[in-house]
């Protein structure tokens, strides 16, 4: 085996030349392979048995990882040194095949927590099982007793439901844990349909009788997520956060420290979220738009953040012609990347740099190959946001060339 691929499987070649990819092996595993898919230009297969394990093969804490085949997590059977020597791997990768710069791996910053740092959990709900997938299996659901990767705030909720799980509705098709930042505890609970939810305050009742105090929100399919027990607040808990704040924090700081000095400086602050980085870029004297497609987020920014900025509720995409030029721009893209037209009005704008904030090394070194004629790539840094997955956060730094 001999490395780790972006999605996490291992690589290595068969006789006949042909790459494959291997769940759950090692760089310097030796292996005999079973269940092997060939395709055209390569194959998949599952690992029979280890003949020689790596070095970096550590056991797994987790008993769903190997007993379950939990598809959560990807990289638990590799040390952390190891986790992170794959994820710069496949960041410098992505950079260099397909952004087209020759350039070495880069430095990959460690999360302080490697375990419980999740502050949200998404579970599957299936033939009273609630749990998750089943690695390659998006139709089954096992049952999980504890997510090893979840704070511990979030265990305690998910064994108080659980054991109510009787009174969930009858067509729940997921459950979300969430922990938002002020430490409150919420559990929305997804629907395929719209029947009336009668046993929600059962459910409240059953939760706060375990000594766990939460915020019920039910989301129908189709409808608007409202909130059933624990609050009046119409905000739902569903307008997105970070899942490991910590992290989170620390690549905003790092995001706002490359825009550099923006005292007095017109920024961009583009898929703003609940606008912490344009607070960010406000407090340090910047004048601030900010764009961002969910109306709950900006209505949040707006009610949390300072008086300052200009905040737009829509695609980047359809306001980005309409904003003040700007000499600084942050971005931090869902994992599809921009849109192609955003990256040409980029291009074509007056902003000396651009920070560029990605959850994706494929979309990222992507849209950094569509700004290349008109910007070089400063610096790239990554960050082991997701330990125990082959998921990373980058921080590319863009200047006009």
């Amino acid at each position: 085996m001999r490395a780790i691929a972006a999605g996490g499987d291992g690589v290595a070649s068969l006789p006949d030349g042909r790459t494959v990819f291997i769940p759950r092996a090692a760089p310097g595993d030796v292996v005999t392979l079973d269940r092997v898919r060939l395709h055209a230009r390569f194959a998949r297969a599952e690992i029979e048995t280890i003949v020689t394990a790596s070095t970096d093969r550590v056991d797994p804490p987790c008993p769903h990882y190997q007993r379950d085949r939990c598809g959560g997590c990807q990289l638990m059977h590799l040390d952390a040194g190891a986790q992170r020597g794959a994820k710069a791997r496949i960041a410098g990768d992505a950079m260099r095949r397909l952004a087209r710069i020759d350039m070495a791996d880069p430095v990959v910053t460690a999360a302080p927590q490697q375990f419980h740092y999740r502050a949200k959990v998404t579970m599957a709900v299936q033939g009273g099982r609630m749990g998750f997938h089943p690695l390659g299996e998006a139709e089954r659901v096992f049952d999980v007793q504890e997510c090893w990767i979840a704070e511990p705030a979030l265990g305690v909720l998910h064994r108080a439901v659980r054991a109510a799980m009787r009174l969930l509705p009858g067509d729940t098709s997921r459950v979300v844990f969430r922990r938002d930042r002020g430490g409150a505890l919420h559990l929305m609970v997804r629907t395929t349909g719209s029947a009336a939810w009668t046993t929600s305050e059962a459910l409240a009742g059953a939760i706060a009788g375990a000594g766990v105090t939460a915020t019920l929100w039910w989301h129908p399919e189709g409808g608007v997520p409202r909130a059933m027990a624990g609050a009046a607040d119409p905000w739902p808990a569903t307008v997105f956060e970070q899942v490991h704040p910590a992290m989170g924090d620390l690549v905003r700081q790092a995001a706002v420290a490359a825009a550099g000095d923006v005292n007095g400086k017109q920024a961009w602050d583009l898929y703003a979220g609940i606008g912490e980085t344009t607070a960010a870029l406000a407090t340090a004297g910047a004048v601030v738009e900010s764009v961002e497609l969910d109306r709950r987020a900006v209505e949040l920014a707006t009610r949390i953040g300072p008086a300052g900025p200009v905040r737009h509720a829509g695609a980047v995409e359809a306001m980005i012609g309409r904003l003040q030029p700007a000499a600084v721009v942050v971005t931090n893209p869902p994992r599809t990347g921009m849109d192609s037209s955003v990256t040409t009005a980029l291009a074509a704008s007056a902003a000396e740099r651009i920070v560029y904030v990605s959850c994706d090394p494929a979309t990222l070194a992507r849209d950094i190959a569509r700004l290349n004629s008109r910007f070089r790539l400063a610096s790239l840094a990554v960050f082991d946001q997701f330990p125990q997955t082959s998921h990373l956060e980058s921080l590319a730094v863009l200047e006009r060339q």
